[in-house]
């Protein structure tokens, strides 16, 4: 069996690394447009910031590696065209100049997402950046040595995380977010209110509600000019979301608006023997039962497993994502599962929400702090939906708490009365969880 995996990341070298151990005489060959594979972009900002100086280690495992396992990796080279009718795919070699026709009796399509670029005027000027890749992080970091004012386009989690890097470096950061909201797509407002809160805290020049309309310079970029004034700018980062790379197949398989491919729970798309997952397509979620665009890490890993059984024709199903993520803008944690309100609205679910204050753990050990929880839940059975929390040390890790009770369609009342540990370093005798449950209603 012959297959072909175009995108060497998360979904694509999972999926290799499983059916190789599925078919130890497969033939499979991985095409990868950049410089590695198995290349962890969520570890970028924290580069930047100097938690840690060494590149590689976002790469979990080298192409070197991967070729010692008998598969195939093909670097610098681009899927320019599908031909499914032929089952072939044409490729570009990036730095030879000449481009192949690669056949397949099975297609995985894992070629993640690109950033968005609009087209503003000026866009072309040097010190204008985007954060993707690992060429990005390391061309930044040499940037950022040169820079003082550094201006974000974008509130969202590469915005913030980034954010937070620059002021490590003590730079002076604005934040242009067009929305009235940062992490306005995540998080409900009373959850973001407490990130604007710390970013204003820490002298970041927020401004919301703002468009960003060109750039200005001779050369190098100097100001950013938006619907409501300009700011001066050594250096800019566009952080305005992503998009599927997708165009090269788009035309073929069916897609989403913005260019996912659909797939089923088995990651099959609209043609036969062709399958996709990770960022560049749709995936199921488990609580609305319905197929979104949600680029995660996660899911990419977790679908790139699975694939990996069902191109060997092993049955497997993935269960579904419930979008649970996190960030951290200095000592402030933010954390959510499962629905936002704002998502229970658009699928018309007749729901309540809870939100409450408690704290993280008993106030005779130093260090106690607030922790701010917001549940969301259907009205009549009380079965959780959603969940969000804000807060300091703590805060996160028991959103991991609230996804197992979201996907096992526990009630409020279950989570009131759920046997969490009771420490005085950690947790008071009825944890904020419970307490989220219990006042629920």
């Amino acid at each position: 069996m012959n297959y072909l995996i175009i995108g060497g990341n998360a979904t694509g070298m999972s999926a290799a690394s499983k059916l190789r151990k599925n078919q130890p005489d497969a033939i499979i060959t991985v095409i990868e447009k950049g410089a590695y594979v198995s290349f962890g972009a969520c570890g970028l900002p924290y580069f930047i910031g100097d938690e840690f100086t060494d590149s590689n280690n976002m790469i979990a495992r080298s192409a070197e590696a991967f070729k010692k396992s008998n598969i195939d990796i093909l670097l610098h080279h681009e899927a320019l065209n599908l031909d499914h009718k032929n089952k072939s795919v044409s490729v570009s070699d990036k730095i030879g100049g000449t481009t192949e026709n690669f056949t397949y009796d099975k297609l995985l399509i894992s070629t993640g997402a690109t950033p968005i670029i609009p087209p503003f005027e000026g866009i072309q000027l040097k010190g204008i950046h985007t954060l993707t890749k690992m060429e990005d992080g390391i061309a930044l970091k040499e940037a950022i040595t040169k820079a003082q004012k550094i201006v974000i386009v974008g509130g969202g989690f590469i915005g913030i995380e980034t954010a937070e890097a620059f002021l490590h470096q003590g730079k002076k950061v604005t934040i242009i977010e067009r929305l009235p909201r940062v992490a306005a797509a995540p998080f409900d407002p009373e959850i973001t209110e407490h990130l604007e809160k710390k970013i204003r805290e820490h002298k970041v020049d927020l401004r919301l509600g703002e468009s960003v309309l060109s750039f200005e310079g001779k050369d190098h970029i100097k100001k950013v000019i938006t619907d409501q004034g300009s700011y001066d700018a050594d250096l800019v980062i566009l952080a305005i979301g992503f998009a599927p790379a997708t165009k090269w197949c788009a035309n073929i398989l069916k897609t989403l608006p913005n260019g996912a491919i659909i797939i089923d729970e088995q990651c099959k798309t609209s043609e036969e023997n062709i399958y996709a997952g990770g960022d560049c397509a749709t995936v199921l979620h488990a609580v609305s039962k319905k197929n979104h665009y949600i680029p995660l890490a996660t899911s990419a890993n977790k679908l790139g497993r699975i694939l990996g059984d069902i191109l060997a024709d092993i049955p497997n199903t993935f269960q579904g994502t419930l979008g649970s993520s996190g960030l951290r803008f200095m000592d402030l944690e933010m954390g959510r599962t499962g629905l936002s309100e704002q998502e229970a609205k658009d699928l018309g679910i007749d729901f309540s929400t809870n939100l409450i204050q408690d704290y993280n753990h008993t106030n005779y050990v130093p260090g106690q702090s607030p922790l701010h929880i917001k549940l969301i839940y259907e009205k009549m059975s009380h079965i959780l939906l959603g969940a969000q929390i804000a807060g300091k040390n703590g805060a996160v890790l028991r959103v991991d708490a609230l996804a197992v009770a979201i996907f096992k369609k526990m009630t409020t009342e279950e989570l009131g009365m759920m046997d969490f540990i009771y420490s005085p370093p950690f947790a008071r005798t009825w944890d904020a969880l419970n307490i989220a449950g219990n006042t629920s209603k």
